[in-house]
């Protein structure tokens, strides 16, 4: 897929019978693909080891009736350089899984890459999680379960490809991980405050793995067992976890096929046809509600029960919404974002003769300097942003030619959403892709433009 920034290959295998493992091949098929991910942190060896598993029983093992049916990639070892030294992070020092909006190191971009041209029905992600740690220090317990579960959490998500992940993979996974007497509950983490004492369900920033493959209209699932920290205590139990929940969604792609792909294409018709209507949510956060977990007593092993607060990512709250614009118009300027919005399959058109539009531009009423922040704390590797507060004001703004038009009348129209609104902590103005807020703004009426593809 390329190079890590070390220059590791970053390998993904292509396991299908169609004539060939490129592109066209695979849609000729017309069977869907489920794409794999693992180790995009480098310190979870499991799913790693877990996704060869996978791999060698597709190809000569108990799993291989399956390509009759679908087609698999899978991608071992998406950070090579954090695994080679045991580390959560990037060479650079960059989270990849936050990194999956920007798409500032290399590894994200590959992952993006293949996303965008192999259009997976189903991205599982495979990591592991902290087994004692913060966790021993705030509740002087250590934790139990082997998997933690969950979906794509974040504003704008098509509600259908969300219902058939509970629905049609989540439950599945639940009674195949019963059935080898393996435990689950949803995932869940903690600060690093040691003062805060909430647990938050996976965040939700439409920055993450889980969180942009659902804005792609793909399920998009979170797979984490009980490893970090441990070295490779009880491997054998964590990669059978994993294998266990994997092949649960393989077999709920391979049973659900005709009724994903009537969802999907439900969907991209449903969100292309909402450009210019109704509103669209800006930012969105969790809901504070409590929660039951089961942890155990670190002398013992025995079972504690915890009754902790806890934010829900199941019910979002609506932070801020507005409009939903036509589209949005970029600087000439604007050229790595543009690059990335590319990368991410949105559509992107070069304005071919220059006109005027009818818009909403921002016009800024305070700012900070802060750093990202998620449910963990503060994102690691993260550069700091700009956190700035705006309203948008409508008037006719003036189109030069060369400049571009990200239309919303398109089916990933909500990752550009997310993207270019300014006033959220992922957005691209927020982390210095786009310069200035006078070199975006919100077309608010189909435009009379004259556009060109962009290669």
């Amino acid at each position: 897929l390329g190079l890590s920034q070390r220059g590791s290959p970053i390998q993904a295998l292509v396991l299908t019978r169609a004539a060939g493992t490129d592109v066209a091949a695979l849609e000729a098929s017309r069977r869907p693909t489920v794409l794999l991910i693992g180790q995009q942190h480098g310190d979870e060896p499991a799913g790693s080891e877990a996704l060869m598993v996978i791999a060698r029983e597709l190809t000569q093992g108990l799993l291989a009736p399956m390509l009759d049916r679908i087609n698999v990639i899978v991608v071992p070892r998406a950070n090579p350089d954090g695994a080679d030294t045991g580390k959560r992070v990037t060479a650079s020092g960059v989270d990849l899984n936050r990194d999956h909006l920007l798409l500032q190191t290399p590894e994200a971009r590959a992952l993006a890459r293949l996303a965008r041209d192999y259009r997976p029905m189903a991205i599982i992600d495979a990591h592991e999680y902290t087994v004692a740690g913060r966790f021993l220090e705030k509740y002087q317990a250590i934790q139990r379960y082997d998997v933690l579960l969950q979906h794509a959490t974040t504003a704008n998500l098509p509600e259908f490809m969300t219902r058939a992940a509970l629905e049609w993979y989540r439950t599945p996974m639940i009674k195949a991980l019963g059935a080898e007497n393996l435990t689950q509950e949803w995932y869940y983490t903690t600060s690093t405050r040691m003062d805060d004492l909430r647990l938050s369900m996976g965040g939700t920033q439409p920055d993450t793995g889980r969180n942009v493959n659902g804005l792609k209209n793909a399920v998009s699932m979170l797979l984490e067992t009980r490893g970090i920290g441990i070295g490779r205590s009880h491997i054998q139990r964590r990669v059978h976890s994993h294998v266990t929940a994997i092949t649960s969604a393989l077999r709920s792609t391979a049973e659900r096929a005709g009724n994903l792909e009537q969802v999907r294409s439900y969907e991209a018709r449903d969100i292309a046809a909402q450009a210019c209507r109704g509103e669209i949510v800006v930012e969105a956060g969790p809901t504070p509600t409590q929660h039951e977990i089961i942890m155990l007593a670190p002398e013992t092993g025995a079972d504690r029960t915890l009754r902790v607060d806890w934010n829900s990512s199941l019910q979002l709250k609506t932070l801020k919404k507005r409009p939903r614009p036509c589209g949005y118009w970029l600087t000439e300027g604007a050229g790595d974002a543009v690059e990335r919005l590319k990368l991410l399959g949105l559509q992107v058109m070069r304005v071919a003769e220059s006109g005027s539009l009818l818009a909403d531009t921002y016009q800024e009423t305070s700012r900070e300097t802060m750093a990202r922040q998620d449910v963990r704390g503060t994102v690691e590797g993260g550069k700091p942003i700009i956190r700035v507060q705006v309203t948008p004001t409508r008037s006719a703004i003036d189109i030069p030619a060369g400049s571009y038009y990200v239309p919303l009348n398109q089916p990933l129209a909500n990752l550009a959403v997310a993207a270019l609104e300014p006033d959220t902590q992922n957005s691209y103005f927020a982390n210095h892709l786009i310069a200035s807020l006078a070199d975006t703004a919100r077309v608010m009426t189909p435009p009379s433009l004259v556009f060109e593809e962009l290669d």
